[in-house]
């Protein structure tokens, strides 16, 4: 394995120029936050996903629309938390959103 697979994608995005958010980002989002038990990964993808619908953070969307398929959430089920949040997040942001998530989902089949 090559050591470019072997960073993270905070390292290979962002690794040489904020070092300390990459420690953050690996060790305690991912490391800690989303290894806690008290949620299981399919209901931390599903907030996730929600919330960055809602707060319009569609460049993140795509990794997250990816993790939340992994963790078993179903391209329909993302396309129905989408519709729904356009009621309550706003019609724009819906939109956008599901821009990514037919790219994504286009792609990975």
């Amino acid at each position: 394995m090559s050591n470019e697979q072997e960073l993270t994608g905070a390292q290979r995005a962002i690794g040489d120029f904020a070092p300390k958010l990459v420690e953050l980002t690996d060790d305690v989002l991912f490391g800690d936050v989303w290894e806690r038990k008290e949620l299981a990964p399919r209901d931390r993808s599903l907030i996730t996903v929600a919330s960055l619908i809602a707060g319009g953070n569609t460049e993140q969307l795509g990794f997250h629309l990816n993790k939340a398929r992994e963790n078993g959430l179903s391209e329909a089920e993302l396309k129905e938390v989408i519709i729904h949040l356009a009621f309550y997040a706003g019609w724009p942001k819906a939109m956008s959103a599901i821009r990514v998530a037919k790219e994504v989902f286009v792609k990975g089949k």
